[in-house]
């Protein structure tokens, strides 16, 4: 369980269609997040997955129109829910709960408690690419958006129930967890709106010949939830990264995402993208030395060196800070055993950062690889902040809210 999601209170819309077979697993890891959910079928819901299925992922009675109409309550059931729900996200949106929110309808109990509701709404599209392409839709879609109350999600392209192949299909869970995380920690500002946002992630790999390398255990976790977290939040992003130690599908988020695989090609693409962003998070491990002459082939082993020539890899951040306008950022990691504050600060004075968070590698559960970290967040000006250990989505949105204080 994630401490973030204790007692959070979402409330999860479901309209007809078959892409509900994924808010199953979505309602399941969100409770074992911690999470209280409650889920609202709408009638056509209901012939894709029973009500029994979602009580019992989401330990709680599921929500139906039966018990809208039939309902003996003191207080009307939309009205109690409306004001019970931190957040709304109707995942799968049909075309036609689309039209009803657009328009203000409300002949169920789905749309009479997001218009009994103040809370932010997030909605997750799925419908066939000819429909979605439809006019109608595109018209409400488009409609939808000027409420800023919605967060208006993306569909992917890929294969559809009826077998045709495009764009349509909704978000998969993990991507909807994603959104909700976002959703519920800004309580629906997109506050990166219109913020322009450079990743580096994963490690960096220095050829010794064609199958043998340098390099180190980065999975680009940290710059990943980064990346993911801004884009929710509103950004637009861009993630450079080296060779990853997790599948990544940058699709669903928006992001731009180019892979590199020597710092040299990173500082090639870095330098060449960094003019025109605002901000910089260097998540990426990057090489500290790199063989000197790099071997044509496969050496055989009896032919490898015994003392292989290096040479130092050049301060990549460090020279990308001495080009940065008055209004860019660069914030840079600094992974460390022992304490490590000392290090870290020297290091955002050396190489001219405007923040640096150092991140203990040496203790339970944390830095390369785990889903987990904890760190320092450290400002070239203002106080040291501690961040505890915690999820790498949830530290992603903490340094969100910290880097929105550089100014």
């Amino acid at each position: 369980m994630d401490p973030f999601w204790s007692s959070r209170r979402l409330l999860i819309g479901v309209s007809g269609g078959i892409a509900a077979y994924k808010t199953c697993a979505l309602v399941s890891g969100l409770v074992q997040q911690g999470a209280e959910v409650k889920v609202v079928l709408t009638a056509a819901a209901e012939k894709f997955v029973s009500p029994l299925t979602f009580a019992a992922l989401s330990r709680q009675p599921t929500l139906t129109d039966v018990e809208f109409w039939q309902s003996t309550r003191g207080r009307p059931l939309h009205i109690e829910l409306g004001e019970w729900a931190e957040a709304i996200l109707i995942a799968p949106l049909s075309a036609n709960t689309l039209s009803k929110l657009t328009h203000g309808l409300a002949d169920n109990l789905l749309t009479n408690v997001v218009l009994a509701s103040q809370c932010p709404v997030a909605v997750a599209p799925a419908m066939n690419t000819q429909m979605w392409r439809a006019q109608a839709v595109a018209q409400n879609w488009q409609l939808l958006q000027r409420d800023p109350r919605f967060w208006a999600l993306p569909t992917v392209s890929g294969r559809l129930a009826c077998d045709a192949v495009g764009e349509g299909r909704m978000l998969e869970p993990e991507a909807l967890q994603e959104y909700a995380l976002a959703l519920v920690w800004t309580k629906g500002q997109r506050d990166w709106q219109g913020k322009r946002v450079l990743v580096s992630a994963g490690g960096t790999r220095e050829p010794i010949d064609a199958v043998r390398f340098i390099g180190n255990p980065a999975s680009g976790r940290m710059g990943i939830a980064l990346a993911v977290a801004a884009a929710c939040r509103g950004a637009s992003v861009t993630m450079v990264h080296g060779p990853l130690g997790i599948p990544f599908q940058p699709e669903p988020f928006g992001i731009q995402a180019l892979a590199v695989e020597t710092a040299a090609q990173l500082e090639n693409t870095l330098s060449t993208l960094f003019p025109q962003v605002d901000m910089l998070w260097m998540a990426a491990a990057v090489g500290d030395v790199r063989p000197s002459q790099p071997y044509a082939g496969k050496l055989p082993k009896a032919q490898l060196p015994e003392m292989l020539p290096l040479e130092q890899i050049p301060d990549l951040v460090g020279t990308l800070s001495q080009s940065k306008h008055p209004d860019q950022r660069i914030i840079g990691f600094a992974a460390q055993t022992g304490d490590p504050l000392p290090p870290a600060q020297a290091k955002l004075h050396q190489k001219g950062l405007d923040a640096i968070v150092a991140n203990p590698i040496d203790l339970p559960d944390s830095g390369f690889g785990s889903l987990h970290n904890q760190g320092y967040w450290i400002p070239r000006c203002g106080n040291i902040e501690t961040i505890l250990p915690c999820t790498k989505s949830i530290m992603a949105h903490r340094l969100l809210d910290l880097a929105l204080q550089l100014g």
